[in-house]
C-alpha cells in the first residue's frame, strides 16, 4: 500500500474538505439550533455536488457516477466526516446496493438516484430486531401475483427526504438444526405506495436534524417488479453490498476527529492557566499526543480496509476492526477535548458538546461494536475450527 496520495487524491481531499468548510459549517448552528435542513438549503447543496461532479461518486462511471475507487471515496468520506451530517446527506452518496438493480430497476431507482434526481433510503432495523437481522418480525406473503408487507420498521435515516425506500423484509423460515432461519427479501418500495406510511421517529440527542424515522406497512402491495435481487436472496444482497456502510462510518469518524482535535490543540496553544498555555502542563500535552496517534491509527485502519477491497482481496475483518476502533477512537477523542475546555466544554458556545453528543451514536448504528468484535473473533477462530 502506498501512503501517500497521488495529485488526484489530494486535489479530491481538497475539493471536499473547501466545500465542507464553504458550504456547510456556516448552517451548522442553525441546524442543531431548529433541528431542521431548510429544503432550499438542501437543495442548493445538492445542486453544488453535482456541479462539481461528485454526486454519487461512489457509483461506477458507467452508470453515470465519478468511477472513485475505494480508496479515493474513503477520502471523500473522510472529509464529510468534519460536518454536520444532516447537511453533508445532500452531497449525494446514494446505496450502493442499487447496483443490483436490473432491467426496468435501472431506469425507475439506479439512474435517477445517480442523477440526484431521487433519493434512496436503507430499511433494515426493528424495534425487536436491531444487530439480529434474522430476528426481523416485518415480512412480505404471497397473495394472488403480489406481495402483502406487514410490519415496521425504526431508526431508518434519510426516509424522510427519501422518495424510495429499499426494505429488508422476512419472506419465510426454514427449519435447520440452530432453531427457525428466516429467508429475506429485498424490496424497492416508492414513497406514496398505499399502505406505506413514513412518519417522525425519536428526538435524538445524536446529530440532530439527521432525523430517524418510522416506516409503517399496513397490507401494501408490491409486484414482483419490486424485488432487489432475488426472493429470499436478501443476504446475499446485502453481503454483497452494504460493507460499504461500516467502512463509511469508519471514515467519517475520523475526519470528525481531526477536526475535533484541530479544536483541542488550538485551545491547548491558547488557554493560559497560571501564566502559560495549558498545553505546556503534561496533563493537556501527553493528551494530545495519545489523541493524534489514535487517530492517525484509525486512518491507517480505514484506508487499509478500502485498499484490500481495491485490491479484490477479502476485507470484513479489516473493515469491522475500521468501524470498531475508529468509532471508539472519536469517542476518546471528544471527551478527551471536552476536559481540556473544562466547563465551556459543556457550553453550546462552543461546538465540543455537540461533537461528544454526535459521537456516541457511531458506535451503536451499522453494526455495534459488540458485532463488530463477534466478526472479528469469528473470522479469527473459523480458520483453527473453533
Amino acid at each position: 500500500m502506498n501512503f501517500g496520495l497521488s495529485d488526484e487524491q489530494e486535489m479530491i481531499v481538497s475539493t471536499v474538505r473547501s466545500f465542507v468548510e464553504n458550504e456547510i459549517y456556516p448552517h451548522e448552528a442553525e441546524v442543531e439550533r431548529t433541528g431542521e435542513v431548510p429544503p432550499e438549503l438542501a437543495d442548493r447543496l445538492k445542486q453544488k455536488v453535482i456541479e462539481l461532479g461528485f454526486y454519487a461518486c461512489n457509483f461506477p462511471e458507467d452508470v453515470g457516477g465519478a468511477g472513485l475507487g475505494h480508496v479515493d471515496f474513503t477520502l471523500v468520506e473522510r472529509e464529510l466526516g468534519r460536518g454536520s451530517m444532516a447537511l453533508t446527506h445532500f452531497f449525494g452518496r446514494p446505496q450502493n446496493i442499487l447496483m443490483a438493480c436490473e432491467g426496468e430497476q435501472r431506469e425507475r431507482y439506479l439512474l435517477p438516484a445517480v442523477r440526484g434526481e431521487r433519493m434512496d433510503a436503507l430499511a433494515m432495523t426493528e424495534p425487536g430486531a436491531g444487530s439480529d437481522v434474522r430476528g426481523m418480525t416485518c415480512s412480505a406473503v404471497r397473495d394472488g401475483g403480489d406481495w402483502v408487507l406487514n410490519g415496521t420498521k425504526h431508526f431508518i435515516s434519510g426516509a424522510n427526504h427519501a422518495d424510495f425506500v429499499i426494505v429488508f423484509v422476512a419472506t419465510g423460515e426454514d427449519q435447520t438444526p440452530r432453531g427457525p432461519k428466516k429467508r429475506i427479501t429485498t424490496f424497492l418500495v416508492d414513497r406514496g405506495t398505499p399502505g406505506f406510511t413514513i412518519r417522525d421517529g425519536y428526538r435524538s440527542v445524536s446529530h440532530r436534524g439527521y432525523k430517524n424515522m418510522i416506516l409503517e406497512f399496513d397490507d401494501c402491495r408490491l409486484p414482483d417488479a419490486q424485488v432487489l435481487g432475488e426472493v429470499d436472496g436478501g443476504f446475499a444482497v446485502m453481503n454483497d453490498w452494504l460493507y460499504a456502510t461500516r467502512i463509511t462510518v469508519a471514515t467519517n469518524s475520523v475526519g470528525r476527529a481531526r477536526r475535533v482535535f484541530d479544536y483541542a490543540l488550538n485551545y491547548a496553544a491558547e488557554r493560559k492557566q497560571f501564566g502559560q498555555p495549558i498545553g505546556r502542563f503534561q496533563g493537556v500535552s501527553f493528551q494530545l499526543a495519545d489523541m493524534i496517534t489514535e487517530i492517525d491509527a484509525a486512518d491507517y485502519l480505514t484506508l487499509a480496509a478500502a485498499w484490500r477491497l481495491d485490491q479484490g482481496l477479502p476485507a470484513n475483518r479489516e473493515i469491522a476492526s475500521a468501524k470498531l476502533y475508529a468509532t471508539e477512537m472519536l469517542a476518546r477523542v471528544t471527551d478527551a477535548t471536552l476536559q481540556i475546555y473544562g466547563g465551556m466544554g459543556l457550553m453550546d458556545d462552543f461546538p465540543i458538546e455537540r461533537f461528544w453528543r454526535d459521537a456516541r451514536v457511531e458506535r451503536i448504528w451499522d453494526g455495534t461494536s459488540e458485532i463488530q468484535r463477534h466478526i472479528i473473533s469469528r473470522d479469527l477462530l473459523r480458520p483453527l475450527g473453533a
